[in-house]
């Protein structure tokens, strides 16, 4: 089925907001219930982009698998202790997301961030509202670098994928957005790994991907 509109995907740490601090704060909150301790937070950021279970399992891989298992069950209520402590929108992306939206545009959050996470952090950065649809991780849709979570927002918000658009600073946003047959960009600002991945459109700034994407499509 085909369908009519334009959509812009946007992963989520990284690429919208700046999480890193709150992440490692997490992420050494549950060490510490472990008393183990803490990690640099450039060392937890390094393991994230493969969903949060995937984070715990780096963030304790020196440890018994036993006790993996059991933090794994405890990071989502240590995140939310911490969830907009001091995350931040990464400039411009307020301003982009409501430019997009009066083009036209639909626009949906793709990202392996637990999903019950997901729509409270956004209200607290006050850009839930923008968006059409909004997919994390832990639900029974593959995460990314499957293209599953962005074949459903194409289907919510009856979008195209050869007129739509993947922004994303990791190669699993990258790969998820090439299988799902996207126009792709690469969010330079963020603290993701590209691998071995290609991009439509370097993104220097979150605007810039905004004009570039006003100018593509001439809106």
């Amino acid at each position: 089925m085909s369908y009519p509109n334009r959509c812009a995907v946007f992963d989520l740490d990284g690429t919208l907001i700046d999480s890193r601090e709150d992440i490692a704060h997490a992420v050494n909150l549950l060490r510490a219930r472990f008393s183990l301790p803490p990690l640099p937070t450039e060392t937890v950021v390094s393991f994230v982009g493969n969903g949060i279970r995937k984070l715990v399992e780096r963030a304790f891989e020196q440890e018994d698998p036993a006790l993996v298992e059991k933090a794994k069950d405890q990071i989502v209520d240590c995140y939310r202790e911490t969830l907009v402590v001091k995350t931040t929108l990464y400039p411009g992306v307020a301003d982009g997301l409501r430019i997009l939206k009066t083009a036209g545009f639909k626009l949906a959050v793709a990202t392996n961030k637990p999903h019950v996470l997901c729509v409270p952090l956004l209200k607290k950065l006050g850009i839930a509202d923008c968006f059409d649809a909004i997919l994390g991780g832990g639900t029974k849709i593959r995460m990314k670098p499957e293209p599953d979570q962005i074949h459903y927002v194409m289907k919510e918000t009856l979008s195209s994928p050869e007129r739509s658009w993947m922004l994303g600073d990791n190669y699993t946003d990258l790969a998820a957005g090439r299988a799902a047959g996207c126009k792709r960009a690469f969010a330079a600002w963020g603290f993701g790994d590209p691998r071995q991945e290609t991009w439509d459109f370097k993104a220097d700034s979150f605007l810039a991907f905004v004009y570039h994407l006003l100018k593509s499509s001439g809106a």
